[in-house]
């Protein structure tokens, strides 16, 4: 098959979707593959990485897609990328179409199939293709979330772990799978008081695991309310799978909140489970509502794109292979990651 990797068109967007040594397993493979001219820089590799495994690099978009059969990239395509896609193209990458309508308009129009990494589902209900971002998203959230209460930021003037004679900060997390429960891990090692909410019991005894300085709560709508009330830091990381994530917090409970706290909504991708919320990017990351800074960026892995490529590719490159072989749609885990196919929306979530 041939594969093609474009450059990622995202604001500050630096991941590109294979590593070289993925790409040279392919290669040995008998696949054919081509790369779009610097699209993997960001991520610290350079063309000649790619030409030295036997990748061909295309000059630019037009030529790389009209190469590809199959593309593979990290986020869903945009303006420049909409314009180059094309009927017998398989897709490959993240596309939350849940809180993209209008994208999902313009891939019913174009006719392509596309499978998104985040419904990528095996039998145990994992999501081995959303679980490394998730991760790091969940790291990013807590990391920017603690930079955002210092005063200069425009936050509070709260350090979160505390010292003696100070009392701890207070992190609020909603959701304990992958991203919550590492924003929840870095938040508690840092030294916060750390309230997670969840609605599984293994969950929750995972979280009540990381150490004395972190509660483990059922989402009682009341419950939520009364912790983020006084909360420093709350990150929303709730998610269903497929579809748009549902409002767990509600503008009035943001309006309760004290001012300079601040919204970490990884959940953004899929609409984001904070009523106030909306997309913003690298370029500009906060917005204030009710005096509260929300950070809501819709890649937050993007800025780490060393890290963020490394791990996408390593959890991909085996689906990827599998793609590329006639029968593809036999394998369960494929086939639920279906979103869009010959014009028709085939995921339930987002019928």
């Amino acid at each position: 098959m041939r594969i093609g990797i474009p450059k990622e068109t995202k604001t500050l967007e630096g991941r590109v979707a294979l590593v070289p040594a993925a790409a040279a397993d392919l290669v040995k493979a008998g696949h054919k593959v081509f790369i779009e001219h610097n699209a993997g820089v960001k991520s610290g590799f350079a063309d000649s990485d790619y030409e030295a495994v036997g990748v061909t690099v295309k000059p630019d978009a037009a030529s790389l897609y009209e190469a590809g059969e199959m593309i593979v990239k990290v986020k869903e395509p945009i303006a420049g990328d909409l314009q180059h896609l094309r009927k017998d193209h398989l897709l490959f990458c993240y596309l939350h179409l849940a809180a993209e309508p209008e994208l999902t308009q313009k891939l019913l129009d174009i006719g392509l199939t596309g499978v998104a990494f985040e419904t990528v589902e095996e039998a145990d209900g994992s999501l081995p293709l959303l679980a490394p971002m998730s991760i790091i998203a969940g790291k990013i959230a807590t990391q920017v979330g603690t930079h955002l209460l210092h005063q200069p930021a425009g936050g509070k003037g709260v350090l979160l772990g505390g010292l003696p004679s100070t009392e701890r900060g207070k992190v609020v997390v909603l959701g304990a799978g992958a991203a919550g429960g590492n924003a929840a891990a870095l938040a508690a090692a840092g030294g916060a008081n750390v309230v997670v909410f969840d609605k599984r019991q293994d969950r929750l005894a995972e979280m009540m695991a990381l150490g004395p300085n972190v509660t483990a709560l059922y989402p009682y709508e009341e419950q939520v309310a009364k912790e983020i009330s006084d909360a420093d830091l709350v990150i929303g990381a709730v998610l269903v799978t497929g579809a748009r994530a549902p409002h767990v917090i509600s503008e009035d409970m943001v309006r309760n909140m004290q001012p300079g706290s601040v919204i970490a909504d990884i959940s953004v991708d899929q609409g984001g489970c904070v009523e106030t919320t909306r997309p913003t990017t690298w370029e500009n990351p906060t917005f204030e509502k009710h005096s509260v800074i929300h950070f809501s960026v819709t890649n937050m892995p993007g800025s780490v794109p060393r890290t963020s490529t490394q791990a996408i590719s390593a959890a991909i490159l085996p689906y990827v292979q599998r793609l590329a072989q006639p029968d593809w749609k036999d394998v369960p885990s494929l086939h639920k990651g279906i979103n869009v196919e010959n014009g028709q929306i085939v995921h339930p979530a987002l019928q």
